[in-house]
């Protein structure tokens, strides 16, 4: 059968456990302040705040790990401002006013993620992100960072892609093995397999917030 072709970024898809643990698909429920104004998308990183509510992570690249990063946001629910309604959504739409929200959030730090590999650390507009680069195996067992792309606010999705960048040890993920479904002709791989590195999930790491 022919695989889809990936032509951007998507954000970090939860896939699996780390050492072949039990993956349930559990998440978490964080609550989001009402009027947080901006985004988070499908995919994002969140981190916990003083005030016991989640934001949108600005984790890339950073020489020290950022305090409170819980995990990667999968939806949210709300009540409508407007109809009054409950709803769930792929997204957390900036500046919602809504006092019962609520982020979604697979929140395990053994967590394997699903990411695409993109051809740089320059942020890029949300209509195109950044394009996708292809790299053998020798790129498992490296450190990437996160390149931030904003997501869309058609899909939901995030645009959050990844940089492999070798052995630096300030870069937040590890590679742990590749996705040979998306491989190209040439036998490389767009579609890389992390988890967060030791000290960059808020539970593995002493520092409180």
């Amino acid at each position: 059968m022919a695989y889809p072709t990936v032509n951007a970024p998507y954000g970090l898809k939860p896939i699996n456990l780390i050492g072949g643990q039990v993956f349930a698909g559990s998440t978490r429920n964080f609550s989001i302040a009402s009027g947080y104004a901006a985004n988070i998308f499908y995919g994002d990183i969140v981190t916990l705040t003083s005030a016991g509510t989640v934001a949108v992570s600005a984790l890339a690249a950073d020489a020290s790990p950022l305090a409170g990063t819980v995990g990667v946001f999968l939806g949210c629910s709300y009540t409508n401002p407007s109809t009054n309604q409950k709803i769930f959504a792929q997204y957390w739409p900036s500046g919602t006013v809504a006092s019962d929200a609520q982020a979604i959030v697979c929140d395990d730090p053994d967590t394997l993620f699903k990411a695409v590999n993109v051809t740089g650390t320059t942020v890029d507009d949300a209509t195109s992100g950044l394009l996708p680069a292809y790299l053998g195996l020798t790129a498992i067992g490296n450190n990437c960072r996160l390149v931030l792309n904003t997501g869309s606010t058609t899909s939901g999705d995030s645009r959050v892609g990844i940089y492999i960048a070798g052995t630096t040890t300030s870069l937040p993920l590890r590679v742990v093995d590749v996705v040979p479904d998306t491989a190209n002709s040439s036998g490389n791989f767009v579609e890389f397999i992390v988890k967060f590195n030791f000290g960059y999930h808020s539970y593995y790491n002493a520092t409180g917030i």
